[in-house]
């Protein structure tokens, strides 16, 4: 009987010790992938064209975020790695002049006119890049622009909480480049969030990336939202282009992980532009 036994712990541990010598060398194949032996790539010139759109007679809250926003790309392009251009409006440009641009971030503002809405959907629809906040998705029943509903995926705005207040945020899968590097949860800093009326996680164009935890229900002290599902940060996958839903006021920027999430949004998609990634020029 002894002996059985022996033999039998034998070999259990042998069965053991393969599957460690296996799950070694999966994780040592796996860290391999994921080095990179390229030399550091120093910009020769500058590697694209981003452009900023805000609104300066919004409510001061926005205009606040605006300003920081602006500094925070002001200061990601020291030493000149891009061309950074703002403007208020995109009257006055032609297509040839805004495909120029790898990216058009939207600071609580839209395009309004019919020449704009037109210029912005030739633009996305021909493979330009996109990075909305907080009120540049901003649309009701009065907004009137159906490519622009469908483009954002969320419908028409629907709740809202108030005042601003921190949030616990969920990401929600840590295999797209915009959350890979993001802890599984993190408390944003005070914002207004706004509850949208589609259901973006049914939408099949519509990957969702952060998702506002149902531990901050009931949410708000004037206004409150009391439950419901609630994304925060998505795209749409037919379109070169991220939406977050943060940025009311002036403590956006005061969160170290809220910044990597804005960072990882811009680079994500700059660098799929059409053209090549510029990244690696």
């Amino acid at each position: 009987m002894n002996i059985k036994i022996n033999i039998m712990k034998k070999f259990v541990y042998s069965i053991a010790c393969t599957l460690m010598v296996l799950c070694c060398c999966a994780w040592s194949n796996g860290a391999d992938n994921d080095k990179d032996t390229r030399p550091a790539n120093y910009a020769k010139s500058k590697r694209f064209k981003a452009l900023m759109l805000w609104e300066p007679g919004a409510e001061i809250a926005h205009v606040q975020f605006d300003r920081q926003s602006m500094e925070f790309f002001h200061r990601l392009n020291y030493g000149g790695g891009y061309v950074l251009d703002t403007t208020t409006t995109l009257k006055g440009y032609t297509y040839d002049q805004l495909k120029e641009y790898s990216v058009i971030i939207a600071l609580n503002a839209s395009p309004s006119d019919p020449e704009s809405r037109a210029l912005f959907e030739r633009y996305m629809e021909n493979g330009g890049g996109w990075l909305g906040f907080h009120a540049s998705a901003y649309n009701d029943r009065n907004t009137h622009w159906p490519w622009y509903v469908k483009f954002l995926g969320c419908g028409e705005f629907k709740a809202n909480n108030w005042p601003p207040q921190a949030a616990l945020l969920e990401i929600d899968t840590h295999k797209h480049p915009v959350t890979k590097n993001l802890p599984d949860t993190y408390v944003a800093p005070p914002s207004e969030f706004y509850q949208w009326s589609s259901d973006l996680r049914g939408n099949k164009d519509i990957q969702v990336l952060l998702t506002l935890s149902a531990k901050n229900y009931p949410m708000g002290v004037k206004d409150i939202v009391y439950g419901g599902d609630f994304p925060v940060v998505w795209t749409n996958k037919n379109y070169r282009m991220v939406y977050i839903n943060m940025g009311h006021g002036d403590e956006s920027y005061k969160d170290a992980t809220q910044q990597l999430l804005f960072l990882n949004a811009f680079r994500w998609v700059v660098s799929r532009d059409p053209k090549g990634d510029p990244f690696d020029k």
